[in-house]
């Protein structure tokens, strides 16, 4: 008997520590990506331990949370993020959540792999043709056409209007709806939205994007408790702290990096989970 304890310990004691070792990697490319890159959360937890998309998405989405509510803090200090936007993605985000969150405990796990396969396929995607146009990339700042959301050379604030507001709440619902369904903090849609309706710096928008995630993440995480899903907090604690502690450390290492490498590894990263999901997703 005591042998067998002894085992079970070394075996909760090893979850614990591959739980926080993934949870760094996941912290390490949000800061590195503007927080798309917990997009990868929720499949690493199924390969790591053989969760459903049902069940890693809110330990995923805790995670998620904490290193987002860190990233903004970080933002906050410096100036970096833009509260109104992001409280207004942020709520509109709520009212969607709570229509991921039914059709997610609905649908059986394929065809949600399947779906998680095609939104992976899509990050991945995207950032590869963004890196490969000249001064393309993640951290990129020119676009080629007028912003919806513009900065108003006198208050140095967006200007608000009501096309500015559409955009920014119609990127909200997408972001709160995909959080609950999936278990991702919507980072993937925040970033590339912001990018395209203002013309916010890339450090403001990814201060921004971690901002909103931090409050989708925690709401959609409610919402989900609240909805009965299960949470293993053994799996959950180490996880999330490993992932606050990477977005802390990338955070800072952040403007000494090559980011259009680390980006380009990332989408090769996101294509290839994104092809591994889709055969298991025929298999289940």
């Amino acid at each position: 008997m005591r042998a067998g304890g002894e085992e079970q310990g070394r075996g909760v004691e090893a979850g614990v520590l591959i739980g926080a070792g993934l949870g760094l990697g996941i912290g390490f490319v949000m800061a590195m990506t503007g927080a798309g890159g917990g997009v990868l959360a929720v499949p690493l937890l199924g390969f790591a331990y053989g969760m459903r998309v049902q069940d890693a998405a809110p330990v995923a989405l805790l995670a998620v949370c904490l290193a987002a509510c860190i990233g903004s803090a970080m933002g906050l200090h410096q100036g970096k993020v833009r509260y109104r936007a992001a409280a207004w993605i942020a709520a509109t985000a709520m009212l969607g959540a709570p229509c991921g969150f039914w059709l997610g405990r609905h649908l059986p796990n394929g065809p949600l792999l399947l779906l998680f396969a095609a939104v992976l396929a899509w990050q991945g995607v995207r950032l590869l043709r963004s890196t490969a146009r000249p001064g393309g990339g993640a951290h990129a700042t020119s676009r080629p056409h007028a912003p919806t959301c513009a900065i108003d050379p006198l208050t140095h604030r967006l200007h608000w209007t009501p096309v500015c507001a559409a955009a920014l709440g119609a990127t909200g619902l997408v972001a709160g709806f995909l959080s609950t369904l999936l278990g991702i903090g919507g980072g993937f849609v925040v970033v590339p939205a912001l990018m395209h309706v203002t013309d916010l710096e890339m450090e403001s928008v990814t201060a921004t994007s971690l901002a909103v995630i931090a409050l989708i993440a925690a709401g959609s995480a409610a919402v989900m408790l609240a909805g009965g899903a299960p949470v293993s907090w053994r799996l959950a604690l180490p996880f999330a702290l490993g992932t606050a502690t990477g977005l802390a450390a990338g955070r800072c290492v952040a403007p000494r990096m090559p980011h259009r490498r680390l980006v380009q590894v990332f989408a090769v990263c996101c294509v290839t989970v994104a092809a591994v999901l889709f055969v298991n997703a025929w298999e289940n």
